[in-house]
């Protein structure tokens, strides 16, 4: 296995031409996906802090397919940190002229910290730190963590983020 440093993440702009964002989980680390949700409250988009980038070699037999040859595939993937987006008395949109605020899911959830292919990355996000409503280090129960990159001075993490549009 793996580390890199950065990822290009390909996409097609507003007027069909193509272009890129560079994530690096030390400097722009934070990414859009597509929500698999669906209803009237649904929100089209997944945000995520990429922690590490890997790639490695896989091999595969598949019994159940009769596969005799092993086949060797490169796999990259992203180790992600999830955002979920503040509900209750917070209202975004338009009509009332705020950005949609959202804030790190707590790492005692089993699907805080996961893996994800690069290839369902839309975009990369730029998420805008609501100084409003400050830090805390209650956010990691370790001090010293790989998912604190961004806090090299040890400064406890923003509580919530806007997603600029």
């Amino acid at each position: 296995m793996y580390c890199c440093k950065t990822v290009k993440i390909n996409y097609t702009t507003y007027d069909i031409r193509w272009d890129g964002d560079t994530i690096n989980p030390r400097m722009y680390p934070d990414i859009m996906v597509t929500s698999p949700e669906t209803g009237p409250n649904a929100q089209p988009y997944w945000y995520a802090c990429v922690i590490g980038i890997f790639h490695t070699m896989v091999s595969s037999t598949h019994l159940e397919l009769e596969v005799t040859a092993r086949s060797w595939h490169q796999m990259d993937f992203l180790w992600v940190w999830w955002f979920g987006m503040e509900h209750g008395r917070y209202r975004h949109g338009f009509q009332v002229s705020h950005l949609p605020k959202i804030g790190f899911v707590k790492s005692s959830d089993n699907y805080a910290f996961t893996f994800l292919d690069p290839a369902q990355v839309i975009r990369g996000a730029h998420l805008i730190p609501a100084f409003v409503e400050g830090r805390s280090s209650a956010l990691l129960p370790a001090k010293k963590s790989v998912a604190c990159i961004l806090n090299p001075n040890n400064e406890d993490d923003w509580l919530n983020f806007y997603i600029n549009m």
